[in-house]
């Protein structure tokens, strides 16, 4: 404990003494340059204006045309077929004094902009700038004639950018906590070390008596476990006799989608690619969820195929898959709500779908299934298939025909349900998206389904598109629709706990079949998606969980798992620490992290809230203290499963 609490204090001393270092970013475009300088609007102006807000520069307009005003408006490079938004109106330049016209505007630093400038006189383009702001930046643009045509009387017009101030380096913090987190990593390697030398580790193993822990540990959502009734089956079949332990591999996939899903719910420091893409493409925290769904699919084959080997009934089997799936449910609804401030039973605004409801329902439909049709003697490759390269598939053909059956109503109803006032097939973000042209079409048939059924107060008010894309309607990422790909993807989960199954202690046929499936999936993706992030025939998407989303996340998820299997449970070079520990305690630590969110230690009152670095500091430490609770639970043998 001494340790872990040293690894939290010596994170937040770090980030908080961060070092912030300047940068500048070159533009591009014609009719521009960039300097820097103390600008024609620096010194105090820039004073009068500071850039104060976190993932934002100042930015200073001066328009020196004595006989227009400038219109000034901004596209984000994170914006697919967008609208241009207004941001200011520069008045003309005051000749007889000889002022000009000055505006100040805040910009968006996270991603590449074009700043857009038209003149008043006849709406005519004068410049286009693509710049990648740098946050608390302070600069100019400065408009002004070069020449004038004779001719035609039509002015030529430059626009220059100059920097008043530099921006500061906002990924320093992210390099300094990952040196902290290598510092601790590096002194656990050399304690492991000692833990060679036979005196050391005889008195640390007498000090913590860790015999019967492994007896001990039950996970939730059907994880394997071969300890229930060692007595009645002393040679658990897909588990070397030796260890009779559980695959820690998986519980370390899991301990890992967790804890980076804790981070990333807990803010992750406020970096936008910690945060969920606004529609099309991937960022870090949309990798985590389906992969915790795809360990659990994983899981539930090994567990199942487990308790009715040991002689449990199908129909008791059956009443605990429903009885896991409710509890789940409930607690998505009841106790994971978003809606404290107004109480725990406010109905008339309560979110219905959710994590923890997408998970209990994903779990009742992939686990009935293989129980419903799992044969006898299937995973022990007694029964005779005409391909035995596919044992692991052909066996449980009415389980493939009904996931395609779902397959086809998804596809179905995204691209054939005539959705009011949006074209058919329509999977855009509405808002400003697509020019603008449907502006209350977010999410096509998947959001009019949800908010048909559900209705708009009781689904998520704040979805990522309303960000960039400005949309104003309701959307949920864990609505209806999108359920039946999280099945997918927890069935394909399960596909891997056959590969276990079928082919065990044999490690190379089984990670040559992690493999296999890896690339078939990685092509259909690459089929669907043209291998574009906006062009494909179904791009990638997390609040529409599309199909290629799904293909994609578990190609990801074969080769994560063919990482960690050959590390941890083939090699044993690696434990699984730390995540192994959150992902004996899955359940407890999701809920736990969501319901403590706001109290201290995991959050306290920040001397400056557009930090990022205070905000990393604030995040990591949470996320820390839940692997510290979660390991102190371990060697506690308390663990929560439901």
């Amino acid at each position: 404990m001494a340790a872990a609490a040293g690894l939290v204090a010596a994170v937040a001393a770090a980030l908080g003494a961060l070092l912030m270092a300047p940068g500048v970013t070159q533009p591009h475009g014609e009719g521009s340059a960039v300097g820097r300088g103390p600008g024609p609007l620096g010194g105090a102006a820039a004073e009068r204006h500071p850039a104060g807000r976190m993932d934002q520069a100042l930015l200073l307009v001066r328009n020196e045309l004595a006989a227009q005003g400038l219109r000034l408006a901004a596209l984000s490079g994170a914006c697919h077929q967008c609208l241009y938004q207004f941001l200011a109106f520069v008045p003309p330049s005051n000749g007889s004094l000889r002022e000009p016209g000055t505006a100040a505007v805040m910009v968006d630093t996270q991603h590449p902009l074009t700043l857009l400038l038209n003149g008043s006189v006849g709406d005519r383009e004068l410049c286009k700038i693509q710049y990648n702001f740098g946050e608390f930046g302070n600069y100019s643009l400065v408009v002004k004639t070069l020449s004038t045509s004779l001719n035609t009387s039509t002015e030529t017009v430059s626009c220059d950018l100059v920097i008043n101030e530099g921006p500061i380096n906002s990924y320093l913090p992210i390099l300094f906590a990952f040196l902290v987190y290598m510092g601790i990593l590096a002194i656990l390697i050399v304690g492991r070390l000692f833990m060679k030398i036979d005196p050391v580790r005889n008195w640390v193993y007498k000090k913590l008596n860790p015999r019967e822990t492994d007896r001990l540990i039950n996970s939730e959502l059907g994880s394997p476990n071969t300890t229930d009734s060692i007595n009645s089956d002393p040679t658990p079949r897909f588990w070397s006799t030796a260890s009779r332990q559980r695959l820690r591999s998986l519980d370390t996939f899991r301990g890992l989608s967790l804890i980076i899903m804790v981070f990333v719910n807990y803010g992750g420091g406020k970096y936008w690619f910690f945060k969920h893409e606004s529609w099309n493409g991937l960022t870090v925290a949309d990798l985590v969820f389906p992969w915790f769904v795809f360990i659990m699919g994983t899981s539930v084959s090994l567990s199942l195929s487990s308790t009715l080997r040991l002689g449990s009934s199908k129909q008791k089997v059956l009443g605990k898959i429903l009885w896991r799936s409710f509890l789940l449910i409930l607690l998505g609804i009841i106790v994971v709500n978003p809606n404290y401030c107004l109480g725990p039973l406010s109905w008339d605004n309560l979110r219905i779908p959710g994590v923890l409801q997408r998970l209990g329902f994903t779990y009742l439909v992939v686990a009935a299934l293989e129980l419903l049709f799992t044969r006898a003697g299937a995973e022990n490759g007694t029964l005779e298939t005409p391909c035995p390269a596919l044992q692991d598939i052909l066996p449980y053909w009415p389980q493939w025909i009904f996931i395609l059956m779902l397959e086809v109503i998804w596809l179905c109803l995204t691209f054939l349900l005539p959705v009011p006032g949006c074209p058919r097939g329509y999977l855009g973000p509405g808002g400003i998206g697509d020019f603008g042209r449907y502006p209350n079409c977010t999410g096509g048939a998947a959001g009019y389904i949800d908010r048909l059924l559900l209705g708009e107060k009781h689904i998520y008010q704040h979805p990522s598109s309303s960000v960039i894309y400005q949309t104003t309607v309701p959307y949920d990422p864990e609505g209806i629709l999108g359920t039946i790909n999280s099945i997918f993807m927890a069935f394909l989960g399960l596909q891997a706990g056959k590969v276990i199954l079928f082919y065990k202690d044999q490690h190379k046929q089984i990670m040559s079949r992690f493999i296999i499936w890896s690339i078939v999936m990685g092509i259909i993706s690459a089929i669907l998606t043209k291998c574009s992030k906006e062009e494909g025939f179904i791009p990638i998407n997390k609040n529409l969980w599309s199909v290629s989303y799904v293909t994609t996340m578990s190609c990801f998820a074969f080769i994560l798992l063919l990482l960690m299997y050959y590390l941890v449970d083939v090699k044993r070079l690696w434990s699984g620490a730390p995540f192994f520990y959150p992902g004996m305690n899955s359940i407890l630590v999701y809920v736990g992290h969501e319901v403590f969110e706001n109290y201290f230690p995991f959050k306290w009152k920040m001397q400056d809230s557009q930090s990022h670095a205070e905000h990393l500091t604030q995040n990591l430490t949470a996320t820390t203290l839940w692997v510290i609770i979660s390991y102190v639970l371990y060697r506690r043998r308390i663990f929560w499963k439901i």
